[in-house]
């Protein structure tokens, strides 16, 4: 195609195209100019080769200007518009918008004239174009070149200009913050080493804040800006130990703070502490955070509550509960967020029984706390712990009775707590009630069908949401695939496997894969859940995916698979008492009782102690703890005179222990009195001594309930017409009727 009519229209098209090669190699002008390594001289030729194009350009566009629109149509040159935007007063900040242009010394030649006939074809080609258009000719060619640029110090390309004027101090501090490129931060340190503004505090501090924070941490070059500072202080070290804190560098962290006390100087404040408290938080380091705990109370900051809160995290997060309490007890002023912290300490240290006894002692009138809907939901998740419904209904009606109940998280909550407190009704109805459910709400009534027993039924769910237009996500597939493994459904899981990674691009996780593991295995697929893991490479899977194949070797009696999956454990180093456990119960199974004592001695030699089995039961909102051959509660004997009778009771309607669920080496009749121990008979026969007849007995346990006690809930379900729930480690049992939700499948 013919561009031009004429020799001027070429040499007019000649002159855009070298121009706009120019143009192009700016990038590596404005790169090493930033980093001040391209002499003035260098930059003044540069100019001046800017300036001659624009002098062939003004020269050829005389008597062409209609050309020029076939020529930026061609070559798509948006040099004209982005000029003619900067020179508009539109364009202009509204707080310099009135003043007067600041002259700049004059080049050799000045390029305004031989803009201007350019300028005004500009204005017809392309006014909307902005100055981002064109980011390599943005910060040096326009300022450079044209003396209509304004000295506008919130631009962070005027920093560029040398001959510019220090900008004030107080707009230093705007323009750093909204600094969102580390090569505008780079040109702002290069600004401000060429000045004094430097060695300014208020300006060196702002500026390494914002080198050592998200979103433009480096933490590399924050320190060697810090190195820089001739005497640094301590808000300088907060900004460094703060990037250390929040970027998972927490050893760095305690390093530098040493440094700061020893060599530099420098003592702390309480937000020092804070940093290094979040820095030893987030490894767990307990000892660490007992010498800054040391440190302050020494430095006389026992008074503030903000730090003291931070010392009951870190104790928490070591599980330290009673170091917690202490610091607690040693606050001279409690609010909310105070106990909210002792609450989800017990919580999440597994002592619930703890955290729910708080929500009625922060209530006291000695105490006066009023408890807020963080309250609320770390106390249902302790109920949830527990299956403490009726501690759970308690919280449900003080939230209703507050307004916290409308909020969403807060019905969400209550969802999985009636779920794991085995009322699926109760939380069918806050399900129902909610009117904007979202996959939140759809993925906990999914799980909680899934964990009772009923898979069909999540299955069911899981099409309703689908059907609402909800899009599931990773936890949503958790559930369904949980449920697909409790009921067996083989082939519905593995549809669903597939349709979480093709149709909704939902990488698979390490639970989405112990969930199918479990599904195979369970099923007997032994071989094809090892291969479903063992060939995996893009996840990294946990020791748990492993503990779940170990638990259905236990289950099919596969020894010899079992004692592989223990070898990737010890690769791990993950293997755990229970895991031992597991292969005890594969070779018990398999009545291999050499390799039982095999493994008994190893776990000696190894020092590994098994957890005792622990069941919990909620009577009159009270929570009663029973564990193997309890003796501790204060009516044992009535509980032992009530389970000697049950025993009697269900030997009549047919119950026969079944003494293979005992592990130890003995004879049938002492195998028959260890199993009658076991804490789950201890919980139940509480439950029908200290309930009405008809009431239903609901049950947590820590471990996977053996097969001897499940059948014995299953018959005394029938003779005693009770309806027993239990929640054991991997599933809910609902006992009626002699019969059990699992259909003997977990």
């Amino acid at each position: 195609m013919k561009l031009w009519q004429d020799k001027r229209e070429q040499e007019m098209y000649n002159s855009f195209a070298n121009l706009y090669a120019i143009i192009k190699t700016t990038n590596k002008l404005e790169k090493a100019y930033v980093r001040d390594l391209v002499s003035s001289v260098e930059c003044k030729v540069v100019c001046l080769k800017f300036i001659a194009q624009f002098c062939t350009l003004h020269s050829a566009l005389h008597g062409t200007v209609p050309s020029l629109d076939r020529f930026i149509e061609a070559y798509h040159l948006g040099a004209p518009a982005i000029i003619n935007h900067l020179l508009s007063p539109a364009s202009r900040p509204p707080s310099i918008s009135s003043a007067p242009l600041r002259p700049l010394p004059p080049p050799p030649i000045s390029p305004l004239p031989a803009c201007s006939p350019f300028m005004a074809s500009a204005r017809m080609l392309r006014p909307n174009a902005t100055l981002r258009s064109l980011p390599h000719i943005a910060p040096v060619l326009i300022p450079r070149l044209l003396h209509c640029h304004r000295s506008n110090t919130s631009s962070p390309d005027n920093l560029l200009e040398h001959d510019s004027p220090s900008p004030p101090s107080g707009d230093c501090i705007p323009l750093i913050r909204s600094c969102s490129t580390k090569a505008h931060l780079l040109q702002i340190h290069a600004r401000l080493l060429r000045s004094d503004l430097v060695h300014d505090p208020t300006i060196s501090t702002a500026f390494l804040s914002r080198a050592a924070l998200a979103p433009l941490r480096d933490l590399g070059y924050s320190r060697l800006v810090f190195e820089r500072i001739p005497r640094p202080s301590v808000f300088h070290c907060n900004a460094l130990l703060r990037g250390y804190a929040e970027s998972g560098s927490p050893a760095e962290a305690l390093r530098f703070y040493n440094r700061m006390r020893r060599h530099l100087g420098v003592r702390g404040n309480p937000f020092s502490a804070s940093f290094l408290l979040k820095s030893c938080t987030s490894i767990c380091f307990l000892s660490g955070g007992k010498q800054v705990h040391g440190r302050v109370l020494r430095d006389g900051h026992q008074c503030d509550s903000v730090l003291l809160t931070s010392l009951m995290g870190l104790y928490a997060s070591c599980g330290d509960c009673e170091g917690a309490h202490r610091v607690f007890d040693e606050m001279p002023f409690r609010d909310t967020v105070t106990w909210n912290v002792l609450i989800s300490c017990y919580s999440q240290n597994r002592r619930s029984k703890d955290a729910l006894h708080l929500f009625d002692v922060m209530q006291r009138p000695d105490h006066g706390c009023k408890p807020d809907n963080v309250t609320c939901l770390l106390l249902l998740q302790a109920c949830a712990q527990l299956s403490a419904l009726d501690f759970g209904e308690r919280v449900h009606e003080y939230a209703a009775r507050e307004g916290y109940d409308r909020a969403l998280n807060l019905r969400n909550s209550l969802i999985a707590m009636y779920s794991k407190c085995g009322s699926l009704d109760k939380a069918y109805t806050v399900f129902s009630d909610t009117s904007q459910k979202n996959v939140v709400s759809w993925s906990a009534m999914i799980s909680g069908l899934a964990m009772n027993g009923y898979g069909r039924e999540a299955v069911e769910a899981f099409g309703a949401m689908l059907n609402a237009g909800v899009t599931p996500d990773e936890h949503t597939f958790t559930g369904v695939l949980s449920a697909c493994s409790h009921s067996g459904l083989v082939d519905q899981g593995l549809r669903f496997f597939d349709m979480m990674r093709d149709k909704y691009g939902i990488a698979a996780n390490a639970r989405h894969f112990g969930c199918m593991v479990d599904l195979l295995g369970r099923a007997g697929l032994l071989n094809q859940a090892y291969e479903l893991i063992a060939k995996e490479k893009a996840v990294e899977l946990d020791s748990t995916t492993w503990r779940t194949l170990l638990g259905a070797c236990r289950i099919h009696g596969h020894a010899q698979l079992g004692e592989h999956v223990i070898g990737h454990l010890i690769e791990l180093k993950a293997q755990q008492a229970g895991d031992y456990v597991l292969l005890l119960n594969t070779y018990a199974s398999a009545g291999n009782w050499e390799k039982v004592a095999e493994v008994r001695k190893l776990m000696k030699d190894k020092g590994i102690q098994t957890s005792p089995g622990c069941s919990t039961t909620e009577i009159n909102g009270v929570v009663h703890e029973f564990t193997v051959d309890d003796d501790s509660h204060p009516r044992k004997a009535e509980i032992y005179r009530m389970l000697d009778e049950i025993n009697s009771q269900l030997k009549i309607a047919g119950y026969v222990p079944n003494v293979s669920s005992e592990l130890h080496r003995m004879d049938d009749e002492e195998k028959e009195n260890a199993l009658s121990c076991h804490s789950e008979k201890l919980a139940i026969a509480f439950g029908i001594l200290a309930t009405p007849p008809g009431r239903t007995i609901r049950i947590a346990k820590n471990l996977r309930t053996c097969i001897d006690c499940h059948t014995f809930a299953k018959i005394l379900s029938a003779v005693y017409d009770r309806l027993v729930i239990i929640r054991d480690r991997s599933r809910f049992h609902h006992f009626r009727g002699g019969g059990c939700s699992c259909d003997d499948y977990w």
